[in-house]
């Protein structure tokens, strides 16, 4: 035999196998066609509505079927035509002219029900069936007084049913059992099914949830049943790819007559294909032992004591059910027995090398495993033989490895129901306890599915794709905790952050979890990032983007960690309750009540250097490009990027913006002095001395800022910067000459050594895809890793932006410059804008730069009022509304300025603004359909009629603020067709606009605007 390649484990993909199509067709209702007295007996005696649920409730079997019974076949009919009936099961009195009579009416009706026969007399039965049955009664059995041979029936009808598909299309195992007499095989089928049932129960435990247990159980191995030499030919040659084994009589039918060696003749037939394929012999005559071990078969006494032990020994030895035993040849014993896969793959790395080598050569592992349901893995180990290998340790290695490739794959896509004493490193997502995900959770869990369905974790040659390791603490933990400690009160009584934080820190998490989290944490090897995950966060309608706490835990000793988890999973819970939450709550219109609470414990992508830890790269990345440059088109998205944790990138910091489509056009490196002054300055890294973190209402407690030189001697620059050479003002890549490092990313964007472009492209366009609506998605990068490790690409967060899918306004085309207080060419937004009666705006006479933080303030303090009146207003001011960087603008946060409707950010003459896009400032606006305008009015981009406001009666003024209330609402037109807004004075009416429906089947799925 030719010596074939083996797989490549780097990028082997395994194929999903096809649970959900299994067992499609089902026994639900049988129908007992039998006298009255017969039917008593078994429903006093025999008990076998309970007996059979009883049954299937020990055997984890769900789904037992119903009895109904009728004493006649005019009955029988008249409840087929009624009742949906799947089974018919009739009582054969042989000294009844009319029994087989009542079975041949009933099939003439319903040919295509299938009808089982029981009987006392076996041996008169099956004489007359083979006269009088021509294809009447489907099955034949020998009635004992055991109610356990319904099951059989029920089982081997179901198994015939479904074979056709579940063997030769998707690929489950059976079991063929030739046999004649219907009194032995009467007695084996209900042995050998509660020997597979049972095996089925002890894999339930490779399920990593109970979904999954339920999808395994219907993995489990089939029963075919012959009667004669020709039939179980025909099913061997059909199914020999996917059988286990064979049981066979001796002396049955061949070719019209009986043949007292049929069964070794058929021996013989397998043995010419397949050396150790398990075939048994079970006969009534002693002396074909001798035959059946020279032809190299097993042989088992039919009149044995205990056929029934025997049988089911022989199956779990030969057909690898039960336990996997490692057995030394040389030795002469069993090395280790195993129960499931985690032990298997920990004994290979300590059995003999004999051992390897009797179980590869006998192809023992994939047939293992095949028994247990875990398909891909038999697959793989299918396609390889003995041969393949140069020795037995490769055997080892690429046995090991594809185990933990496997188990890695398998829990890929599955949300795991947390076992503590299971949990291991194989296990990237896993819930704690029985209640919701919350949005943010339920997002990760959905990246995790669909990186899977279309085959993104290993796409691109040495770079991961994934989710970082998670476990979410669900709802009910947070349930359990408000209950428990009585808090829901007095959060709605409390509007003290700091007392609620520090109520919430005093109460103690549940033993249980605090259990769970610390077995997470034996497997961590990172810091951990714990994030909120309301059941209100992310949603498609309200998403809470940026209104709750991420706290970052770093690396400590188990019992310091445990502690600092514990706190900050209890400060994210109370930031639910903070009062900028309860601001946020009341302003989508939701109660205290409404806000549960999952929490998520997340290893963190990056790495440590020096005191601190953080990625080569964080970013975000939208679908949809509110401000398209050039080129750029609205469908084809936007990233921003920085080096260090993300938090520059949502605070709306300066952060490298490109679109994935031109990532070699970037405006901000249009010449030396762009590079040098629109860059990033400073990063952020997690503090990693634990006593950095403190409990606080800040999530900032430990992350230190640190400035772009300082990070010189960490080395990581050289992945994300170049070099600014002073002496002939030009750029140069990398960081090799001297020179001022400025944060470019050329060796990503421009030199493509790391695909980062190719690979939002497609996370964009999957992501839209399956959520059917524009996206938001947050990530990391590390690309400082060992050499020979893939790269790592962390898929952190996915939320839908929300935009309405409203009539495109349209400005009217000869409008009159003079009638509009703002006309913008760069809006975000879409829509008439109605019942906007008031205008603040900041006064640009007192505006500078060293007060924005007052300024905030003062917005605050008005932003307030509106909300307690449930009332909206536009907003205008100089720079970055929600900037992190006072310098760059007025640093609020969203609920500062939450009733704004309209917000307008305008330049001045010595304070020229960019279009801002801060990741939550932005989800936010869009979610709730802010208008958001950029205006700079003295290089005419745009127009600002402040004289006309100046002339208005002033509601209130302060230093900073000017309020103004018109008599009646403004008229404000976006088209956010065109990206052009209008807001236009007080009186002036336009002509409205027809309004036709557009349904969200009639856009297309690459572009939504």
């Amino acid at each position: 035999m030719d010596k074939r390649t083996l797989p490549d484990l780097k990028t082997y993909e395994f194929e999903e196998f096809a649970f959900k199509e299994l067992m499609q067709n089902r026994i639900n209702k049988v129908l007992i066609v039998c006298s009255n007295y017969d039917y008593y007996m078994l429903e006093e005696d025999g008990r076998i509505d309970e007996r059979i649920f009883n049954e299937y409730t020990a055997l984890n079997l769900r789904y037992p079927p119903s009895f109904t019974h009728a004493n006649s076949a005019k009955r029988a009919i008249s409840t087929m035509q009624s009742d949906k009936i799947d089974l018919v099961i009739t009582w054969l009195d042989i000294g009844n002219a009319k029994a087989f009579e009542t079975s041949k009416q009933i099939k003439e009706a319903f040919p295509s029900i299938p009808i089982a026969a029981l009987s006392l007399y076996s041996a008169e039965l099956r004489k007359k069936t083979l006269s009088e049955n021509t294809g009447i009664i489907d099955l034949v059995f020998h009635w004992n007084g055991n109610v356990d041979i319904f099951l059989a029936i029920i089982k081997l009808t179901e198994d015939r049913m479904n074979a056709e598909k579940d063997i030769s299309e998707i690929g489950v195992k059976a079991i063929l059992l030739v046999e004649d007499s219907l009194k032995f095989y009467s007695r084996y089928l209900p042995i050998i099914y509660k020997i597979i049932l049972k095996q089925t129960h002890s894999f339930m435990s490779e399920g990593l949830n109970e979904h999954r247990t339920m999808m395994l159980m219907r993995g489990r191995p089939k029963i075919l049943l012959a009667t004669n030499y020709e039939e179980g030919l025909s099913l061997f040659e059909k199914y020999k790819d996917n059988l286990l084994g064979v049981i066979s009589d001796v002396n049955y039918f061949k070719g019209g007559k009986r043949d007292p060696n049929a069964g070794f003749e058929f021996l013989k037939y397998v043995r010419s294909l397949k050396r150790y394929f398990p075939f048994l012999i079970q006969s009534s005559d002693k002396n074909n032992e001798k035959l059946t071990m020279e032809l190299k078969g097993k042989f088992l006494y039919k009149h044995s004591e205990v056929l029934g032990e025997e049988i089911k020994n022989y199956i779990n030895k030969y057909f690898s059910f039960g336990d996997f035993e490692f057995w030394d040849p040389v030795q002469m014993k069993v090395l280790a027995t195993v129960k499931d896969l985690n032990n298997f793959q920990r004994s290979l790395n300590s059995v003999s090398l004999e051992s390897l080598q009797y179980h590869a050569k006998r192809s023992e592992y994939s047939k293992w495993l095949r028994s247990r349901a875990l398909f891909p893995l038999a697959n793989l180990f299918s396609t390889v033989e003995y041969e393949d290998f140069d020795d037995i340790e490769q055997i080892r290695e690429f046995l090991i490895n594809a185990i933990k490739k496997y188990r890695l794959y398998r829990s890929r896509g599955v949300i795991a129901k947390f076992d503590k004493n299971k949990y291991d490193e194989y296990l990237d997502f896993a819930r704690i306890g029985e209640g919701s995900l919350g949005g943010k959770g339920l997002g990760l869990a959905f990246i995790n599915s669909f990186l899977k369905r279309h085959k993104l974790f290993n796409k691109y040659k040495d770079i991961s794709i994934s989710i970082p390791r998670t476990v979410v603490l669900s709802t009910e933990v947070f349930d359990e905790f408000m209950e428990k400690h009585k808090l829901i009160r007095f959060v709605a009584q409390c509007d003290n952050d700091d007392e609620i934080l520090n109520e919430f820190i005093s109460k103690p998490l549940p033993n249980w979890v605090l259990e769970d989290i610390k077995s997470f944490l034996s497997i961590t090897k990172t810091p951990i990032a714990v994030r909120s995950s309301s059941v209100l966060e992310d949603s498609h309608y309200i998403p809470f983007a940026g209104v709750f706490a991420t706290y970052m835990i770093p690396n400590s000793s188990k019992e310091k960690m445990l502690h600092m988890v514990s706190n900050a999973i209890k400060s994210v819970m109370a930031s639910a309750f903070f009062e900028q939450s309860k601001i946020y709550l009341k302003a989508s219109s939701h109660s205290i009540e409404e806000d549960k609470m999952a929490v998520i414990l997340q290893e963190v992508t990056g790495k440590q250097y020096d005191d601190v830890y953080y990625p080569n790269v964080s970013g975000v990345a939208r679908s949809i490009n509110f401000y398209p440059l050039g080129s750029e088109l609205p469908n084809e998205g936007i990233a921003n990027i920085a080096l260090g944790l993300g938090e520059i990138i949502v605070g709306g910091g300066q952060t490298l913006r490109f679109s994935p489509y031109h990532p070699k056009k970037i405006l901000q490196l249009s010449s030396p002095e762009s590079t040098k002054r629109e860059t990033q300055q400073y990063f952020y890294g997690l503090d990693m001395d634990p006593e950095s973190y403190q409990v606080s209402t800040s999530e900032a407690i430990n992350k230190k800022k640190i400035s772009i030189r300082n990070a010189e001697k960490h080395g990581s620059l050289k992945f994300v910067s170049s070099t600014y050479d002073i002496q002939n003002n030009t750029i140069r890549p990398g960081v090799l000459q001297d020179g001022i490092r400025v944060i470019t990313f050329d060796n990503i964007l421009k030199y493509n050594n790391f695909p980062l472009a190719e690979i939002l492209k497609d996370l964009l366009r999957v992501g839209q895809r399956e959520m059917r609506n524009p996206i938001e998605i947050e990530f990391a990068v590390k690309l400082d890793v060992p050499s020979g490790n893939p790269k790592e690409f962390s898929f952190l967060q996915i939320r839908p932006i929300v935009e309405s899918i409203e009539t495109m306004n349209k400005i009217p085309e000869n409008f009159d410059i003079e009638d509009t207080i703002v006309y913008s060419e760069s809006a975000l937004g879409n829509g008439n804008y109605g019942n906007i009666q008031d205008l603040v705006y900041v006064k640009p006479e007192t505006f500078n730069s060293a007060n924005t933080r007052e300024i905030a303030a003062a917005v605050e303090r008005i932003n307030k009022k509106f909300s307690e009146l449930d009332e909206q207003y536009i907003l205008i001011g100089p720079g970055r509304w929600g900037s992190s960087d006072p310098w760059l603008g007025i640093p609020v946060i969203w609920p500062q300025i939450a009733s704004a409707k309209i917000i307008i950010e305008a330049g001045l003459n010595d304070y020229r603004i960019e279009p801002s896009q801060g990741t939550h400032f932005f989800q936010n606006l869009t979610s709730f359909k802010v208008g958001y305008l950029t205006i700079n009015p003295f290089i005419e981009d745009g127009y600002f009629d402040l004289s006309y406001l100046n002339e208005q009666v002033a509601e209130y003024e302060d230093e900073y603020l000017r309020h103004i209330r018109f008599k009646e609402p403004l008229n404000i037109i976006i088209d956010g067709k065109n990206s052009k807004a209008i807001i236009f004075k007080a009186g002036h009416k336009t002509e409205d606009n027809p309004k036709p429906e557009v349904s969200l089947e009639d856009l297309p799925p690459e572009g939504f605007m």
